[in-house]
């Protein structure tokens, strides 16, 4: 099962944080439930840094939620004292978000994922920055990640590999790399790992009309190529429907047909095919340039969906 991770608790946005700071239970507790009727799987609760205050917030919110919904929690925060006070008070079992290949981080976070037999994130990045190439986000992930896990006691079953989606916007070029690095992580291990991203990524700094169709594209793209969750924005409906539709494999309707070819061509490590898009239908030509700007075989613009 896909399982969609909802973005919409984090203190970045200002009513969240102001909702947080005046401990307003009602208002947390209405979007945890909105999040989960629209389909979230989880829910992720980003706190910041918190140094101060980090563990009384988080558990603060995480009762908060629980009292609620009955879904897992993602404990999204760089304290780490913070997330054992989540980790204490989850009912069910979360999943620590998120250590990089840092090791002063990975020394703290993967003995704690071992301790309380949780699941972790795990980033495919190094203090000396997030490579490109799909190969290389492997190599950090088989050189640094798995080995500190293994020594600290994490089960390789709870360990979620993040190869960090990045904007179209000025780094296009990653787009098909965490497709890639996805395919070829998820071909590792028997079983195979589990992988995760945050989607919304792809199309941060683009227009509001446009992140819609980007987030729907890349998320076919990447179920095919393995991915089993995401942590994105569950009350986009389409992008909701998809995951329906690519999980029943619906090709009921012309669209559906599209999106089940494109998964497939990732599932499969292949190209995809584009002859069978119908251009004079908007939505299919809008998925037809979408994929070319993902495979960065044209370069991204705002306005490439008019192009």
């Amino acid at each position: 099962m896909f399982i969609g991770i909802g973005e919409r608790i984090q203190i970045i946005n200002k009513n969240v944080r102001a909702a947080i700071e005046g401990r307003d239970k009602a208002f947390i507790q209405d979007l945890a439930k909105k999040q989960v009727d629209c389909g979230a799987k989880m829910l992720d609760l980003n706190i910041g840094p918190q140094k101060k205050s980090g563990p009384e917030v988080m558990d603060w919110l995480v009762n908060t939620v629980q009292e609620v919904v009955d879904v897992p929690l993602s404990l999204d925060t760089t304290n780490a004292e913070a997330i054992e006070a989540g980790l204490k008070a989850c009912k069910q079992k979360p999943i620590i978000n998120s250590t990089s290949a840092d090791p002063a981080r990975m020394g703290v976070l993967f003995p704690l994922a071992a301790k309380y037999d949780v699941n972790i994130i795990t980033l495919t990045l190094r203090a000396t920055g997030l490579p490109v190439s799909a190969d290389a986000r492997v190599g950090i992930l088989v050189e640094d990640l798995l080995p500190s896990a293994e020594e600290a006691g994490v089960n390789p079953q709870n360990i979620y590999v993040d190869p960090l989606a990045m904007t179209v916007n000025g780094t296009q070029e990653h787009a098909p790399e965490v497709v890639s690095a996805t395919f070829i992580t998820k071909q590792m291990m028997d079983p195979p790992l589990h992988m995760t991203c945050g989607l919304s990524n792809v199309s941060n700094g683009a227009p509001e009309d446009v992140r819609p169709v980007l987030n729907l594209v890349y998320l076919v793209m990447l179920m095919g190529a393995g991915m089993d969750s995401v942590i994105l924005d569950p009350f986009d409906k389409k992008l909701m429907e998809t995951i329906t539709l690519l999980e029943n494999r619906d090709d009921s309707t012309a669209l559906g047909k599209v999106y089940l070819a494109l998964y497939d061509a990732c599932a499969a490590g292949e190209e995809f095919d584009p002859s069978i898009i119908d251009m004079s239908d908007q939505e299919q030509a809008a998925v037809a340039k979408t994929v070319r700007v993902l495979q960065n075989k044209v370069i991204y613009a705002h306005n490439y969906l008019n192009l």
